[in-house]
């Protein structure tokens, strides 16, 4: 691992429920979970479907300390969990981490409701990883590792969800996800989350004509994350959280229309790396 880079890597980008077939092959299927190595430090965000090849591909290089931070508990970002390897591997070391529920119910028992039966055939005694469990509340700063700094803020989703600001080496990347945004207002949370961010991640499942019926579902769209990465001064948009109908060639005309507006959009998809060497981070 380069001690000097900040990796970013996308295991599943596809919201609601995980989708297959030859139409969905080169965006993917798999629903949430991004990956952010912070030089030696592995980062996880959710644990949807995509969550399943980040552990296989993590333990075949030999990582063994993870930290995981949920957004919030939705289906589609946590149906991944039991199928994460780490979590039954002696050797390794998981930290789960949640502040969505605050107040109402912690991540031990939140991890514990999810994993037992009858949703699941064993109950959390069968994971042998060393597991540690991390409450906060929303505006908590987290650091989670030496040199490492987690920003957070709510964002709006029914039940709640959390949004994350990750600075390292001086580099910064966002998580927003599951976020619902008021007509013709820009959310003052997440703009301060995303402020000159190298890389916003933003829940673009709809689009402006598709809001007209789907106000109260709890998600944004592409038009509205140009809108704030270009106020908040952010270099890069990727595009995520995509409607489980979306198919190929639809994200395809997405993301041009999306590029067109601000350069630095792009569709993200599933296995998709982006490397940032911290010493050539661009200044604004």
């Amino acid at each position: 691992m380069d001690d000097n880079v900040f990796l970013v890597r996308f295991w599943g980008v596809r919201g609601s429920i995980s989708v297959s077939g030859p139409e969905f092959s080169r965006y993917g299927g798999n629903s949430i979970c991004v990956e952010m190595r912070c030089g030696k430090h592995t980062i996880l965000f959710d644990a949807g479907s995509g969550l399943r090849p980040a552990g296989a591909a993590l333990q075949a290089l030999g990582v063994t300390d993870f930290d995981l931070l949920f957004t919030h508990c939705h289906y589609d970002h946590i149906i991944g969990l039991p199928s994460f390897a780490p979590i039954y591997d002696r050797g390794a070391k998981v930290t789960l981490w949640s502040g969505h529920l605050a107040g109402h119910m912690t991540t031990r028992q939140m991890v514990d409701e999810f994993m037992r039966p009858p949703w699941f055939p064993v109950k959390l005694e069968a994971c042998k990883a060393s597991l540690d469990y991390r409450d906060f509340v929303s505006g908590n700063v987290l650091r989670p590792r030496e040199g490492v700094v987690v920003r957070t803020g709510s964002l709006m989703h029914p039940g709640g969800c959390i949004g994350y600001r990750v600075e390292w080496g001086g580099g910064v990347v966002a998580v927003i996800t599951d976020t619902e945004h008021d007509p013709d207002k820009l959310d003052q949370t997440v703009l301060g989350l995303i402020e000159d961010a190298d890389l916003v991640i933003y829940d673009c499942t709809y689009t402006e004509e598709e809001m007209e019926r789907r106000r109260g579902y709890g998600h944004s769209t592409w038009q509205q994350g140009v809108k704030l990465c270009e106020a908040a001064g952010a270099r890069r948009l990727a595009l995520f959280h995509h409607d489980p109908t979306r198919t190929d060639k639809e994200l395809d005309k997405i993301q041009k229309l999306a590029k067109d507006r601000f350069t630095g959009a792009f569709a993200a998809r599933d296995g998709q790396t982006l490397n940032i060497p911290v010493s050539l981070r661009k200044k604004r």
